[in-house]
């Protein structure tokens, strides 16, 4: 690289430690300024009270104390970063623009210019690999090929880590923090969340990068139970550490080293190797978007393009009904509330509330995808599209056609005494953990007792399992003859 004035662009990418981009500015230029752009393009369409732009907006801050911890400072633009990072690239007149890379087909594509209108000014535009520990060529079959299914994908990423410690290493800041720049005099105070058009408000979990120090201490403590935990959303089992995953405010290769020590040291029970296999799953579904970026708009296997989803009137009933939490399934309409209310739904939720939209409803994934992408507050393209086309079948690793959760059997066996349920359904709360999975099951004056009237209390509900899973047995069967 050859440069001695550098910009470094901060976007998914949060933090000022293990930073690939930034460890390669400062070792290889003498002024390095840095810069984070509220992208308006991304930001316009989203409601004013967002709570990932509360969370990004506190990261921002943290991320800019550490910066001026090391002697530097974030610029912080907004704007379109098209025009935005060019212009300040001219102004500081810098050599070079460093980026941590990014996989979505957005992002790409803007990189794509990015790099030609850079070019045209006669600056290089740098890429570095950060949020993921391989990236889409560098697991392969022993053919070269891609993997499509996840559990040969694993045993190879194990492999090449094994054969490749040194891809763990981490990208040190403090030592060569002599070459920020920096801060100029005057610089402007960072804006607050009105000032770049949003309602005030505090983050949804702890934010920045202390918040997510303090959530993996916590995690690690409890990570031996987690193999076991992880599937009973009533348990505080997860690490929670998925929006900070996805906003670059930890780094994967930090997680990765302490999570394999702790499986190969036996520190961490079996719930560490555990954990590590969801690692390599983020893994796995950044690169299968990157190489069939397709499925954004489509399904992995162009067979299932030929589904008949459910449409119409009814469908859009059925729709909103599972949006808004009122299927009359208690486990599933817990689980949108907590979505709808907090922007957090357990992993194993997920998998129940999209197998019934999907196999129960009848409903298109795509619009799950697109409300889970509106709703969640770690929503990231990669692992949302592939679970939700795992849920419905239609993906590279998919859950196989013809087994449909069963709502009723999902709730009884993790959610067995109703506890996340009388959380989140308060209308069903003095229920017993018998009753409180069907309650449509349970005698009229039973409920009447417990203040329940089905249909004016809590619904009942909007179709009835097996018929719906023998509708769903059908309508893949006839796209599985089709296909041959």
């Amino acid at each position: 690289m050859n440069m001695s004035n550098s910009l470094v662009w901060f976007r998914r990418d949060l933090r000022a430690f293990d930073h690939a981009a930034l460890y390669q500015a400062l070792t290889s230029s003498n002024r390095v300024h840095c810069v984070f752009v509220y992208d308006s393009d991304i930001l316009d369409p989203l409601p004013r009270d967002d709570r990932r732009v509360r969370f990004i907006h506190a990261s921002i801050a943290s991320l800019d104390a550490e910066l001026r911890r090391l002697g530097a400072c974030l610029i912080v633009r907004q704007g379109r970063p098209l025009e935005v990072v060019p212009a300040l690239a001219a102004e500081l007149d810098v050599d070079a623009v460093l980026v941590c890379a990014d996989y979505e087909p957005e992002a790409v594509e803007r990189d794509a210019q990015m790099e030609e209108r850079l070019r045209a000014d006669g600056r290089q535009f740098l890429k570095f690999k950060d949020q993921v520990i391989f990236e889409q060529h560098e697991v392969l079959t022993l053919a070269k090929g891609p993997f499509s299914v996840f559990t040969p994908y694993k045993n190879a990423w194990l492999k090449r880590l094994a054969a490749m410690p040194e891809t763990l290493a981490a990208w040190p800041v403090d030592p060569y923090a002599h070459n920020f720049a920096p801060p100029p005099s005057g610089t402007p105070a960072l804006p607050s969340l009105e000032e770049i058009g949003f309602a005030p408000g505090e983050p949804p979990l702890p934010a920045g990068m202390e918040g997510a120090e303090m959530l993996f201490e916590d995690f690690v403590n409890r990570i031996a139970d987690y193999g076991r935990a992880r599937d009973f959303p009533a348990e505080d089992s997860t690490s929670r550490l998925s929006v900070h995953l996805r906003f670059g405010t930890t780094s994967i290769r930090h997680l990765v080293r302490t999570a394999r020590q702790m499986a190969e040291n036996g520190a961490g029970g079996a719930g560490a190797s555990v954990w590590l296999s969801e690692l390599i799953w983020r893994d796995f579904y950044s690169m299968i978007l990157a190489r069939n970026p397709h499925v954004v708009e489509r399904s992995f296997k162009p067979a299932f393009d030929a589904l008949a989803w459910e449409s119409g009137d009814e469908a859009e009933e059925l729709f909103a009904a599972w949006c808004e939490g009122r299927t009359g399934y208690p486990l599933v309409d817990a689980a949108m509330a907590q979505l709808n209310q907090t922007g957090f739904m357990h992993n194993r939720l997920r998998m129940v509330t999209a197998s019934f939209l999907t196999k129960d409803l009848g409903v298109d994934w795509r619009r799950g995808e697109r409300y889970f992408a509106l709703k969640l507050n770690d929503y990231e393209l990669a692992s949302n599209n592939g679970g939700w086309q795992w849920a419905a079948s239609t993906g590279c690793d998919a859950q196989p056609w013809f087994r449909i959760f069963n709502p009723v059997s999902q709730s009884t066996r993790f959610d067995a005494h109703g506890e996340f349920i009388r959380e989140w359904v308060p209308a069903l709360k003095l229920l017993s953990a018998k009753e409180i999975h069907a309650p449509w099951l349970v005698a009229e004056e039973v409920l009447a007792e417990k203040g329940v009237v089905l249909g004016q209390d809590y619904p009942l509900p909007v179709v009835e399992h097996d018929a719906a899973r023998k509708r769903t047995l059908e309508r893949f069967a006839v796209v599985k003859k089709a296909a041959g």
